[in-house]
């Protein structure tokens, strides 16, 4: 029962219902080359159609038990293609509009007042927390941070040794991040 190629569409519909593999071949055999230059015709992305029609014949597959007893095959599998497509294309226009108003919103956002209002209060935290290290770990912590120093010039600046220097700018970070939590990203 291998050879099905003589096999009319409906009576292949009747062996996949059974779960006949060979039926199922034949019928992926005959319709996938022509659902999948329709598909690309709608589409205009030759992936995107292999990838629907390949969709459409992994779920046919898996739900062959449940597969209507049919009168027009490949008209069925052409309603099954053009359903996909029509989803994929209003998914993209989603995606496409979420993208926009995304971008949108990034532009306008950043000019907004209240955004500008609570990175001033960022800021100010962080400045605070910087003002209760020691002076030492702080005077590091400035020159290493904010005026991008390297650990041998912070040292040369400080009169101190590249290792203490790399030891005051570990607990200055450790205490940082005690006090501020994810809010320290913002300071780097």
């Amino acid at each position: 029962m291998r050879n099905l190629k003589n096999t009319s569409d409906e009576n292949l519909a009747l062996l996949l219902r059974e779960g006949n593999k060979f039926a199922f071949e034949e019928l992926y055999n005959r319709y996938k080359i022509t659902l999948v230059e329709l598909a690309y015709k709608k589409l205009g992305n030759y992936e995107e159609a292999k990838e629907i029609v390949q969709d459409i014949f992994t779920q046919l597959w898996d739900r062959h038990t449940e597969t209507p007893e049919l009168k027009n095959v490949s008209g069925w599998l052409y309603v099954l293609m053009r359903n996909k497509v029509l989803k994929r294309i209003a998914h993209q226009d989603v995606i496409r509009r979420y993208e926009n108003s995304f971008q949108g919103y990034l532009l306008h956002e950043t000019s907004m007042p209240d955004l500008i209002l609570r990175e001033k209060e960022m800021k100010a935290l962080i400045d605070r927390e910087i003002e209760n290290l020691s002076p030492k770990m702080k005077a590091v912590l400035i020159l290493s941070r904010y005026k991008n120093m390297s650990n041998k010039e912070i040292a040369n600046t400080l009169n101190i040794s590249e290792n203490t220097v790399k030891n005051h700018l570990k607990a200055a970070i450790k205490a940082l991040r005690k006090k501020l939590g994810s809010n320290l990203i913002l300071l780097f």
